[in-house]
This record gives structure tokens, C-alpha cells and sequence, in this order.
């Protein structure tokens, strides 16, 4: 008898070993708004990384953009985060702010900025812009921390030189230009919905971003704004490439999420590559190597990243 229960006893502490050990690991992905970018591109992420490797477990949860979710990482109440880049670099160097501790999972895609118009629109310039409805975004979204800068560079501001309109989602952006209610919106990245609806429209879209002399103006203040392009193609009746101003965003993870976790993610987003690129054009960008190129310090990679991306020889 106390042979049997001895069994019985292994067994059940085996099969209780081996469903824990099966149970994926759960992670929590803070996005942005419905419509917006992040929304589109941390759905697809997730599912990739879920696909790639399957004892991950990446649950979405929207929240209100890049300004909240450095917070919600700072807390613990998000594993990992969706974050633009001009916000990232805000939280890393402290400007206005403590330094943060979060580090870099993976490097995303670049994202200029820019705002888009109806192709009849009598608007050509960011000068012509000033005094009309214009649509900046959510208040949390990093695009809006984006487009004061551009915006300081020159001398504005969205409140003070615009009729600012903000958003509660992203996705309200295009409505209102397609509608009339405003002018123009403000934008960025590489095939981001707002821009993608506008120019699908009938009759088309254009964009308006700073000329070359505007660019140094912005860039003198504001140095760690980079130039950036919008390829060709990249938007329906868009044939030439478009010259702008931004920075690469990042997927950010709390700081005590552990090693081994973050080195599983950064490997099922580098096997998901071809995968995730497939899916979304502006996924391509998220490669192993330029999440190693892109990242401003190696000491912002998370520890179990870097230990994956220095196995692969992506860094060194």
C-alpha cells in the first residue's frame, strides 16, 4: 500500500512538474490607442512572437501612448512597452524628468514626422498651417511630443501658433481631415494608419513637412532629432521620397523582468523577422541588427538581450 501511494504521489508531482513547465510564460505588451500605430504594430507582434516561440504568451493592453506607458513600466503594471523615440530619449537621458532604469527588448522602426493634407488642399507649407484646425494626436501619444519639438524648433507651438485638436484615439485623426473638420494631422513612421487612410481616400493626400532650412533650424535645438526619409511608395500616390525629422521607437521592458525572459523575447523576435516584415511593412525595421545599430548605448540593451544578441555576433 505505501508502495502504490508512493507511486501515485511521483506521478501526480511529475505531471504537475511537467504542466507547469508546459504553461506559457505570460508577458504584457502596452501599445497606444485604437487606429494608431503601436495598436497596429503590437497586435502583429504579438502574434509573432507567440507563433515563434510558443512558451511565450504576449498579452496586448492598450493604453494611452509612449507617455504612459514609460510609467506603466516604471511601475511594473506592463512588461514590456511600445515607446517613440523621442520619448525614449527623453526617459533615458532624464530631460525634465529622473532617468529611467527601463531598457531596450527590440528597436521597432524609424518614425519622421509629418503632417498629411488633402492632395486639393491649398496648404504646402507648415507657415500655411498656422491659425487652422489642425490635428496633433493623442496628449500621451509620442508623435505629439514629437511635433512640439519639430514645432519648437521653428518658434510654434500647436496651442499657441494652431487650433490645436486633440485626440482620444489615434484612429479619429483621418475622420476629421476627411471630413473637413480639420486641415491637416500630424503623424509618423513608416505605414502608419493615419496617414495610410488619408491617402487611400479619394482624391488623394499630400504632406507637408520642413524644408531643408527648417530641418537645421529644428536640429540645432533640438540635436537628438535625426533626418530621416519616408521612402518612395511608402503611402498610395506618394512617388517620391519625403524628407523629415524623428527617431527610431523602441519596445522598452521594465528593469527587473527577468533575464532569461528578456533573451526568449529578443530570440522569437529575431526568428519572427521575415515573419513580422511579411505581415507589416514597417515590421521589416525590427531586426536583430538594428536593434543592436539603433540602440544610442549598449548599456540601454537589456542584460538577457544583449546576451542574445552577442551570441548571434549582431554585438559585440
Amino acid at each position: 500500500m505505501k508502495v502504490y501511494v508512493f507511486a501515485v504521489a511521483t506521478v501526480t508531482v511529475a505531471l504537475v512538474g511537467a504542466l507547469a513547465q508546459a504553461a506559457p510564460t505570460t508577458v504584457v505588451l502596452g501599445t497606444a490607442t485604437a487606429g494608431g500605430g503601436f495598436e497596429l504594430y503590437g497586435r502583429h507582434l504579438a502574434e509573432v512572437i507567440s507563433e515563434t516561440d510558443t512558451s511565450l504568451k504576449i498579452e496586448t493592453r492598450p493604453t494611452r501612448g509612449s507617455a504612459e506607458n514609460v510609467p506603466l513600466l516604471e511601475a511594473g503594471k506592463l512588461d514590456i512597452g511600445l515607446v517613440e523615440g523621442n520619448v525614449a530619449h527623453a526617459a533615458f537621458e532624464g530631460v525634465n524628468q529622473e532617468k529611467t532604469n527601463l531598457r531596450i527588448v527590440a528597436a521597432m522602426y524609424p518614425g519622421p514626422g509629418m503632417f498629411v493634407v488633402r492632395s486639393n488642399s491649398p496648404y504646402h507649407t507648415i507657415n500655411d498651417l498656422k491659425g487652422k484646425p489642425v490635428a496633433f494626436g493623442t496628449p500621451a501619444s509620442g508623435l505629439t511630443k514629437l511635433a512640439r519639438d519639430v514645432l519648437d524648433g521653428l518658434g510654434l507651438s500647436p496651442e499657441r501658433d494652431f487650433q490645436a485638436v486633440f485626440l482620444d484615439k489615434a484612429d479619429e485623426g483621418p475622420t476629421l481631415v476627411l471630413d473637413g473638420k480639420v486641415v491637416a494631422l500630424w503623424g509618423g513612421g513608416l505605414g502608419w494608419p493615419g496617414f495610410t487612410k488619408v491617402a487611400a481616400a479619394p482624391g488623394g493626400a499630400r504632406f507637408i513637412v520642413p524644408d531643408a532650412d527648417e530641418i537645421g533650424r529644428i536640429r540645432a535645438k533640438h540635436p537628438n532629432l535625426r533626418r530621416m526619409t519616408v521612402p518612395a511608395e511608402t503611402y498610395a500616390g506618394q512617388e517620391a521620397p519625403i524628407h523629415s525629422v524623428g527617431l527610431w521607437s523602441f519596445v522598452l521592458a521594465r528593469a527587473d523582468l527577468p533575464d532569461e525572459v528578456a533573451y526568449r523575447l529578443a530570440r522569437a523576435v529575431h526568428r519572427g523577422e521575415a515573419k513580422l516584415g511579411a505581415r507589416l511593412a514597417q515590421g521589416q525595421y525590427t531586426t536583430a541588427a538594428n536593434t543592436a545599430n539603433e540602440t544610442p548605448r549598449a548599456e540601454l540593451l537589456h542584460p538577457g538581450v544583449a546576451r542574445y544578441l552577442r551570441e548571434i555576433g549582431a554585438l559585440r
